[in-house]
């Protein structure tokens, strides 16, 4: 006699099956995770390649340049930086999305590099390292004016009378504040995005850049983006609030003094307008044990920036590199836990 196939049988092998694709999806995930930040490091953004980026800033500056054309009122102009932002977050990640799908379906390594590719454009640690050693270089050297010329593509402040100590300071500023908004929350919604059956990792983070990419366009409070360009801010603020949060935590965890680096930034990052780079810049500034902010010109006009943390070392090259190998050891962290934690709890 054989044994008779029951319910038990079929619901077991049921459970499999879906196990089974419960695996197949967090390996992949993980794989495209795991290639895009060896790419990054590897590679980071060659200049001569084409980058997602640039296709939002066309699209961004073209609709811009439309609206600003045939829109006068405050309403309008807030109506259509509504219609900005929503359609271009929503595209990108829509086409993101179509892109992966078909690109997995014709062949599963197809999909795996092209997504891991796509995933690796919107970490910018490797572009960060370069920018700052880009600068570092002449500075350390002794060549003054081509390091101010050379800071001049990385920052938006005016360079062309910047003293040693104040060009380590916008070096500085910039790895800190790009930390957050160009490497970790990037990877922050590429994790959350590899434990949604159907989407993955590269819709959300591509999501994100385009979110970050708008706030960085057109999210100013001056005219003509004042209207336009509210939403844009807003969105980004909101986006970027939670792996911020995260970062100083992780951080803070890292210094081996957590409790003095949170007062630190509970003291000083809300004195910045900004809900997320203050806090950003402030927790580096804490753990290295230097202060940040200042007094910086835009455009012939002087904008004071409040001090984050406490002077006890002036900003030495060293600390600047220091500042990069924490953004590395977080972002490895965060990767490691996305990696591990699919074996271990689904």
């Amino acid at each position: 006699m054989f044994p008779k196939i029951g319910k038990g049988y079929r619901s077991n092998q049921q459970n499999g099956a879906r196990q089974e694709v419960r695996d197949v999806i967090a390996h992949y995930s993980q794989l495209v995770l795991l290639l895009a930040a060896l790419l990054d490091y590897l590679i980071g953004d060659p200049w001569n390649w084409w980058h997602p980026v640039q296709g939002m800033g066309w699209g961004i500056a073209q609709y811009t340049r439309l609206v600003c054309k045939q829109l006068q009122s405050p309403l309008a102009l807030k109506l259509a930086g509504i219609g900005l932002a929503v359609g271009l977050i929503v595209g990108s990640g829509l086409i993101a999305w179509t892109i992966a799908t078909l690109t997995k379906r014709i062949h599963p390594f197809l999909g795996l590099a092209v997504e891991s590719m796509l995933l690796a454009s919107c970490f910018a640690g490797r572009s960060l390292r370069d920018a700052a050693n880009d600068v570092l270089a002449p500075l350390q050297s002794g060549n003054l004016a081509e390091a101010r010329a050379r800071l001049s593509r990385y920052v938006g402040r005016d360079t062309e009378n910047l003293t040693e100590p104040e060009i380590l300071r916008a070096v500085l500023e910039t790895v800190t504040e790009n930390a957050t908004d160009a490497v970790m929350a990037p990877l922050f919604y590429a994790i959350v995005g590899s434990f949604i059956p159907g989407v993955g990792s590269v819709p959300l983070a591509i999501a994100y850049k385009a979110a970050s990419t708008l706030d960085s366009m057109v999210g100013y409070r001056e005219a003509p983006y004042t209207d336009l360009g509210w939403f844009s801010a807003k969105t980004d603020d909101v986006l970027t609030w939670l792996p911020c949060r995260l970062v100083v935590v992780t951080l803070a965890l890292l210094s081996g003094k957590p409790v003095a680096v949170w007062q630190i930034c509970q003291r000083d990052a809300p004195q910045d307008p900004s809900p997320n780079s203050g806090w950003s810049e402030c927790v580096y500034a804490a753990v290295l044990g230097v202060q940040v902010g200042g007094l910086n010109y835009y455009r012939g006009v002087a904008k004071p920036k409040p001090l984050l943390g406490e002077a006890r070392q002036a900003i030495a090259p060293t600390h600047i590199h220091q500042a990069l190998n924490l953004t590395r050891i977080c972002f490895l962290l965060w990767l490691a836990a996305a990696l591990i934690i699919p074996h271990t709890f689904l």
